[in-house]
């Protein structure tokens, strides 16, 4: 369930960071933008170093605020590969959400 929260703040992050230039959650757009194919059906690649760099930079009790959004499936998102993303970039402490 934590990586699902991750991934819902992702994705939204992405498309406000994607149109805006920000960061959200200490993610910049950059970073957001490299983790979409990771979670991005049908078979998605393993997850980019940049990707899981941005992601341990990443405020994941922020991103854990966005679980219940329903943007992932709108923006191509599998929330099930979404889940998946923390740990294949084998963080060491992933948010509990």
């Amino acid at each position: 369930m934590e990586s699902l929260a991750f991934i819902a703040a992702l994705v939204m992050v992405l498309a406000i960071a994607t149109t805006d230039a920000q960061s959200i959650c200490n993610m910049p757009a950059s970073g957001l933008i490299a983790c979409k194919p990771a979670v991005t059906p049908p078979n998605p690649p393993p997850p980019t170093s940049t990707c899981c760099s941005a992601l341990s930079h990443a405020d994941m009790s922020c991103l854990c605020s966005y679980k219940n959004s329903n943007l992932l499936p709108s923006l191509g998102i599998d929330p099930n590969l979404a889940m998946q993303l923390p740990s294949l970039c084998k963080l060491p402490h992933p948010a509990n959400c």
